[in-house]
């Protein structure tokens, strides 16, 4: 075997290497565009999901061959599954498909000699499969929170309940369900409010 600097040049696990990322990344597609994008519409989050699988495949895969403990293994798992972001916090569902990207890339890069390649795609068919089922067919609404600064203050009153849904209704293009009234600012005339709405496609 030719050798650099005591590094094989090629070994055949660059096959093995090769074939576990195409379908790695076929599942991952599956995820990431077709069921979470699809229901959520959410751009933003596309690229952190490919690359974190990316990289946690290739660092699983890279570090098998040092045959870790399983509680190194488990560590370094939780370590990539605990990541925030210091710009935004994270919201359940994303953290949730997150954690999926996370955990369908360490078991197509860390599968081996003992689980046959049936049981890897029956593990990633069945993910897909619960999450087709949940985000398609069992239509649970999903309400988001989102905080805006108001400036009418007179429409916060609970009298003007119903103008003060109108008017952020129009502004925001959102169909709300409940509006909470926070911290109000008499000095600048402006509120934060709380809106929920409805994020169910």
């Amino acid at each position: 075997m030719t050798e650099f600097l005591n590094i094989p040049l090629f070994d055949d696990d660059f096959y093995k290497m090769t074939f576990r990322f195409i379908l790695n990344i076929s599942f991952l597609t599956l995820i990431i565009r077709w069921l979470y994008y699809g229901t959520s519409k959410r751009k933003d989050y596309l690229f952190t999901y490919y690359m974190i699988g990316i990289i946690v495949f290739f660092l699983c895969f890279t570090l098998k061959k040092y045959e870790l403990d399983i509680g190194m293994a488990l560590g370094l798992f939780a370590i990539f599954g605990i990541i925030r972001y210091r710009t935004d916090a994270i919201a359940i569902k994303e953290m949730t498909y997150l954690f999926v990207v996370i955990g369908v890339s360490v078991v197509n890069s860390l599968a081996n000699q003992k689980m046959s390649y049936a049981e890897i795609l029956g593990a990633n068919t069945a993910v897909i499969a619960a999450l087709f089922i949940l985000e398609k067919l069992w239509v649970v609404k999903s309400i988001t929170t989102k905080k805006i600064v108001y400036e009418k203050i007179d429409n916060i009153k609970p009298e003007n309940h119903d103008i003060l849904k109108q008017d952020l209704e129009e502004r925001t293009g959102i169909s709300i369900e409940s509006i909470e009234v926070s911290d109000i600012d008499f000095v600048k005339d402006t509120a934060n409010i709380y809106i929920k709405y409805n994020t169910t496609q």
